[in-house]
């Protein structure tokens, strides 16, 4: 039985870059702070534009998704590079990840879900299986900055990058391992 057909499965199927290059401060915090070995967890990877280069890195990346068609893709790319990395297709809504994260990434996803209430549930989701001293790295429209902000300061996270689209923050605690 394959997996129910959702929306970005044709965009996936027309493009093999649909959503675009990875955005620069992503790279960049990856390029400045990310060591070999450390664990990072795409939560709305979709095609895999971050999990590809934190794995290029080194991390061990993890990247779930609703789409298959998108996981699928990650997958084909990861391996056409010698690339190692774990994917999962699941709904963001109900997922819960094992473990802990060095960083957790939502790219572009929070503003794709229903309603402020399930965005805050996936924002919790992420803060909740990053390590101590690890980071929560958030792009997302302008509106939900306040959500985002307001989320991450209840919980004394350190913002870290704070812009119009961008809200990067460190979790408490020990050093971390990604910068």
């Amino acid at each position: 039985m394959s997996a129910p057909e959702v929306p970005y499965d044709r965009h996936y199927r027309e493009s093999e870059a649909a959503c675009g290059p990875p955005f620069v401060e992503l790279v960049t915090f990856a390029e400045a702070h990310l060591k070999p070995g450390d664990t990072v967890l795409d939560l709305g990877c979709g095609q895999g534009r971050d999990a590809l280069v934190y794995a290029r890195l080194g991390a061990r990346v993890h990247g779930v998704d609703v789409s298959a068609v998108g996981i699928e893709q990650l997958q084909a790319a990861a391996t056409a590079e010698a690339l190692s990395l774990t994917t999962e297709v699941a709904d963001l809504v109900d997922y819960r990840p094992s473990g802990r994260f060095d960083v957790v990434i939502l790219d572009r996803v929070l503003h794709m879900l229903p309603d402020d209430d399930t965005r805050r549930r996936v924002l919790h989701l992420a803060m909740a299986c990053t390590g101590s001293g690890g980071h929560v790295l958030v792009a997302d429209e302008p509106k939900h900055r306040e959500l985002i902000r307001g989320a991450l300061l209840a919980g004394s996270w350190q913002l870290v990058k704070d812009t119009r689209n961008r809200t990067f923050a460190r979790k408490p605690g020990a050093g971390s391992p990604a910068g």
